[in-house]
């Protein structure tokens, strides 16, 4: 089977010159821990188990000692979920006809343990719902907003905020369709959101996300047209307030759960006695999304890239040093439920199965696409800590250009699993392929968000540029060693910073 999925990988690739042994070896595991057999590897289910399995075999093979909770590789992250299960939503005109809304395409409820088993209510638009926006008209009404996700206009607890102090029955947030670095996707996967245990799920105000194209069935019979509404906030224009002659209703079905994943940790000792309290951590995340809504007929999202694809990394690292440990010790984790919240890497932190104020620093691996030849690599943490100058320095010796995050607006800094350490004035690090702007590259890269992130289409069958696999993994490699070795150990320089 193994031999099958590595040959298919290769076939996917485009014609390059033929891996080298190390390269073929990542993507062989690539390939089997993104398999179908893992089902998509979402936290919690019995296809995240198998790959917990397969990786902790992987660190025992590579001479690892466990590190996780008793003497074993395993940490358990108790978790609880609240999930819309089903939805049947439309748009009432005046004259009692009704345009449906398709429950993840056209339309997804927020999950929250509160949300109403029905809705039934007037609709008023009010821009981009800025405290100036949301008016006493709001009273009774679900607020229908716009979405924008730029500078100089409500963002979401802005939004939320004033359609609540404005009496808003619920609130109905149109995609922001102009956000053209990261436009938004459809469909959603599912409706569920995912907490540790103990900690509260959302609730309060029903909210609701709008696919841009379907906004024409809530302005019908208002004599506006939607596209022109779309338009007008792409280039943040001032919106006119109104109210929408249709109702809006919703009959909803939510579920609530108990349940565990798990997550791996293995332990490289160190060499050198003085260092043996300087541990440094390398984390990917072994969860995916699991079964969700079909796109192009695919109802299994199997998280190739995102992000089997390093944990494998990791774990092919820890198997070429065949225990030979570094001059620090290093550890290896595949966190769980990043997917749902970086909670895996949170619940570590919350409950560390070494000791905290021993972990001096974090090479974070999320976020990579070897899609395209590697000659740039955006580095979050640049000029916060000096692992990201030794990441740096080996970058360039290795003829990689480093940047800091062109596209802040995104927030990609706090999407992957080093946030929570950057937060917690730990030093980390974690990287993304750059390009420059308007060439082939930047084409490949957007096409793949749009196209397979978060999608069953991160697969296997990905074109992959073999390599820029080979040349990110030796960069890998290479800045584990010079920071595991280094005389001195990494430090911050600056608090983290966000958009």
């Amino acid at each position: 089977m193994r031999h099958i999925l590595l040959a298919a990988a290769v076939l996917a690739a485009p014609a390059l010159a033929k891996p080298d042994a190390d390269t073929k070896a990542w993507l062989a595991r690539t390939a089997e821990l993104s398999s179908d057999a893992m089902e998509g590897r979402d936290a919690g289910s019995p296809g995240h188990a198998r790959a917990i399995t397969l990786v902790e075999g992987w660190f025992k093979a590579a001479k690892l000692q466990p590190a996780g909770e008793n003497g074993t590789f395993r940490q358990t992250v108790p978790l609880h979920e609240v999930a819309v299960t089903a939805a049947d939503m439309r748009v009432v005109a005046p004259d009692g006809s009704a345009a449906p809304l398709k429950f993840l395409h056209d339309i997804t409820p927020r999950p929250a343990t509160d949300l109403p088993a029905s809705l039934s209510a007037p609709m008023r638009f009010a821009g981009y719902c800025s405290k100036a926006e949301a008016g006493p008209e709001l009273k009774g009404k679900i607020a229908v907003c716009y979405g924008s996700r730029r500078a100089g206009r409500a963002q979401g607890a802005e939004r939320l905020a004033a359609v609540t102090a404005a009496g808003a029955v619920a609130l109905l947030t149109i995609d922001d369709v102009g956000f053209t670095v990261e436009p938004p996707r459809w469909p959603d996967a599912y409706s569920r959101a995912v907490a540790h245990e103990g900690t509260a799920l959302p609730a309060g105000l029903p909210q609701f996300r709008l696919n841009g194209a379907a906004l024409e069935r809530l302005m019908a019979g208002t004599g506006r047209l939607a596209a022109t509404l779309l338009t007008e906030a792409t280039y943040h224009r001032d919106l006119e307030a109104f109210d929408l002659p249709g109702r809006f209703e919703a009959t909803l079905t939510t579920a609530q759960r108990r349940f565990t994943s798990q997550q791996v940790i293995g332990l490289l000792p160190g060499t050198d006695k003085t260092k043996a309290g300087e541990v440094m951590l390398l984390g990917a995340h072994i969860d995916g999304y699991g079964f969700g809504e079909p796109v192009n007929g695919d109802a299994l999202y199997n998280g190739t890239l995102d992000d089997a694809g390093y944990v494998a990394l990791i774990s092919q690292l820890a198997a070429r040093r065949k225990g030979k440990g570094f001059a620090r010790p290093v550890l290896f984790a595949a966190w769980t439920a990043e997917e749902k919240g970086l909670l895996g890497a949170r619940w570590w932190l919350q409950h560390p199965t070494v000791p905290k104020e021993q972990l001096v620093g974090v090479i974070n691996l999320d976020q990579l696409r070897p899609l395209f030849p590697l000659k740039a690599l955006t580095l979050h943490g640049l000029d916060q800590n000096t692992l990201a100058d030794t990441a740096k320095s080996v970058a360039q010796s290795l003829k990689i250009e480093i940047r800091p995050d062109r596209e802040p607006e995104r927030n990609l800094i706090r999407r992957v699993d080093s946030w929570p350490f950057m937060e917690a004035g730990i030093p980390a690090v974690n990287f993304v392929f750059a390009y420059n702007p308007r060439t082939e590259e930047e084409r490949i890269y957007r096409d793949w968000y749009q196209r397979r992130y978060h999608r069953p289409q991160d697969d296997i069958t990905t074109p992959m540029d073999l390599d820029a696999a080979r040349d990110f993994n030796r960069f890998f490699s290479t800045l584990v060693e010079t920071a595991a070795n280094a005389t001195a150990k990494p430090v911050m320089k600056a608090k983290p910073t966000q958009p």
